[in-house]
């Protein structure tokens, strides 16, 4: 068997992995990146990257139809495989160049997949079967992500039946979609589709869409959703399907009674669960927690000295941007600098329409948790530049304690790019005031989340401030 020997192995070369391989070849550490599939993970070949670059087609799609507001009539036609031919160029310049990045910073690819045999060695099975033995004298690096959730009765048979994998690809445009998980996957890639023309049917088992995020903010997407023809099904559970007629006859139960929809196609968005199987983890020691994620501490390393887990396999949120934080983290702790998973904000944004982002808590939440805030609200309809961009529906909320900021969420035009400043400040610590008193460029969406600030402390110029208690009167002599 042939033995390959280096400071560091990286398993899996998805954002957390490759960030960690790019960061420890950049502080002098030989290192290897083992990758099964295509450099890029799930984010770069079939997440976010292709499912965002079909979002905004439709998005354009939209706008060419309502720019008669504007005075500009048009009909757009779309070329669904010209559309899928532009989006698969972006994913392809984009795993390429995580391939050049690696290398060109000094570490190595290796294509295949990999087993831990012991806490510094890793057998790598190539496609032909071939396997090499691989030695890491630092450490070993687990980020082999998450796959998505299987529902029982509606495995992918890619005529009917797709997952968020297959519904990227798609030849065309389908005529009418099923949503099996009223989530955030399921609801860009719904919405996405509705907004070229397809029927769209939500099921979602919980009471709302989008679980977890604040109603608030989930009731301008639904109000969008229902104009737009969207059928909502909540606590609904689909539990078969039978092919009818070139269409896919879906069961579904709701309320105790049950009932069948057709649609050409169904998709299956539950969520995600880690990959963590055929790792040898059970036999090298690694613990898992509670829900199967690898257990790390603030270091990204795990119960077993010199391995380390980053990205969803090491657990929730699973975003991207953790992992390539926690990439960062455990390249630099490998590296001897001090390095630790200690973020206050972690955003997150959903690409429905119109889009959500989130950092900190919620106004629900802090409540629950019993802390005294103060709330600020800006509605887009009081901004020039939403108005001039035709997209006023949603607002910007930020929550503070009696010092400093803990929330922010938004629902609009733009919220993907608006949040970004949001976390700076949680990050920052800093008060309604530091961002009050920053003066903002205008027009722009951004001025917004100054107003919002300003409205919590009641000084807001272009909106109404809450009315404030009645002063007693001054006695007179």
């Amino acid at each position: 068997m042939e033995t390959r020997e280096y400071d560091a192995i990286v398993i899996g070369g998805g954002p957390g992995g490759y960030t960690a391989a790019i960061r420890l070849a950049q502080l002098g550490k030989q290192v290897l990146c083992v990758e099964k599939e295509s450099l890029g993970g799930v984010c770069l070949n079939w997440g976010c990257i292709p499912s965002k670059a079909l979002i905004t087609a439709a998005g354009l799609m939209d706008r060419i139809r309502e720019a008669g507001t504007m005075g500009i009539t048009a009909e757009p036609a779309i070329d669904f495989a010209a559309t899928q031919r532009w989006k698969a160029g972006i994913v392809e310049r984009l795993t390429t160049n995580v391939g050049t990045l690696i290398r060109g910073n000094g570490g190595s690819v290796a294509l295949g997949t990999a087993r831990l045999v012991d806490a510094r060695t890793v057998d790598v099975t190539a496609s032909d079967g071939s396997v090499a033995r691989c030695t890491a004298r630092d450490a070993i690096v687990l980020a082999t992500g998450a796959r998505l959730a299987a529902v029982p009765g509606f495995e992918p048979d890619h005529a009917h039946v797709v997952t968020a994998r297959e519904a990227v690809d798609l030849p065309a445009i389908p005529r009418s979609l099923l949503v099996i998980g009223g989530g955030v996957i399921g609801l860009e890639l719904g919405m996405m589709y509705q907004r070229l023309g397809t029927r769209l049917t939500v099921v979602e088992m919980t009471d709302a869409l989008l679980p977890g995020v604040d109603a608030d903010l989930v009731r301008v997407v639904e109000r969008r959703l229902r104009k737009r023809g969207a059928e909502i099904l909540t606590r609904a559970k689909a539990v078969g399907w039978e092919a009818r007629g070139g269409m896919a006859a879906v069961t579904v139960e709701q309320d105790g009674a049950a009932r069948v929809i057709e649609a050409e196609k169904v998709l299956v968005a539950v969520g995600f669960v880690p990959n963590t199987a055929g790792l040898g983890l059970a036999e090298v020691g690694v613990r898992l927690d509670a829900r199967g994620h690898i257990a790390v501490d603030e270091r990204a390393e795990t119960s077993v000295p010199g391995i380390y887990a980053i990205g969803d396999v090491s657990g929730g949120p699973y975003l991207a941007h953790k992992a390539f934080r926690e990439g960062e983290v455990a390249a630099e702790v490998i590296a001897g600098r001090h390095a630790r998973r200690d973020w206050l904000a972690m955003p997150a944004a959903v690409f429905t329409d119109p889009e959500i982002a989130t950092v900190g808590i919620g106004e629900a939440e802090a409540k629950r948790r019993g802390i005294d805030v103060t709330v600020g609200r800006f509605p887009f309809t009081a901004s020039g530049r939403a108005m001039s961009l035709t997209e006023t529906e949603g607002f910007i909320k930020i929550v503070a304690d009696r010092e400093r900021v803990i929330g922010v969420q938004i629902v609009g035009p733009e919220a993907s790019e608006l949040i970004s400043e949001a976390a700076f400040a949680l990050e920052m610590m800093a008060s309604p005031e530091d961002v009050a008193l920053t003066i903002h460029p205008h027009p722009t969406l951004g001025e917004g989340v100054m107003e919002a600030f300003k409205h919590a402390l009641g000084e807001a110029v272009h909106i109404m401030n809450r009315p404030r208690p009645k002063q007693p009167a001054l006695a007179t002599a």
